[in-house]
């Protein structure tokens, strides 16, 4: 299956955050069944807010298709979409995201709200939800049980 095809490579982008000691979330944005931009958080490296998985990748499609507008995207993430990035899915139109493990704590692609299929909004998103969610749940549970080690 393609969504599961995706998804590994979100989990690679996943796993180059983790080895910068960032929280291990990877995304990818596939179009006309091709990867055309890829991006992993790097919040604590850059300091800057905006360094999320979502974020970097959004914009490098974005100067790949030569267009704010991503409508016949795909966008493959390992964690749900944070209230930030949910709002940039919408306003950059693509046409439909993928996540792999649900995020509890600011999730809005369905656990705490869905932003991406909000009425009020012009645009709503197509959402497939935890594909691959057990790997995606794994890379981060492991990432903070080691940092909570370290910390002790």
């Amino acid at each position: 299956m393609n969504d599961e095809r995706y998804m590994w490579a979100a989990i690679e982008e996943a796993r180059k955050a983790q080895s910068l000691d960032e929280v291990p979330i990877g995304a990818v944005i596939v179009y006309q069944d091709e990867i055309i931009a890829s991006g992993y958080n790097i919040r604590e490296t850059s300091q800057t807010t905006l360094s999320h998985a979502e974020l970097i990748a959004i914009q490098e499609a974005n100067q790949k298709i030569g267009s704010w507008r991503l409508e016949d995207c795909t966008l493959y993430v390992t964690l749900e979409p944070c209230p930030m990035c949910a709002g940039a899915i919408v306003q950059s139109r693509i046409k439909r995201v993928v996540f792999g493990a649900p995020d509890p704590k600011a999730g809005c692609a369905g656990t705490l709200m869905n932003l991406l299929d909000e009425s009020r909004f012009n645009h709503q998103v197509e959402l497939t939800s935890g594909i691959l969610a057990e790997e995606c749940a794994m890379l981060l549970t492991s990432f903070f049980r080691k940092l909570r080690k370290r910390k002790k």
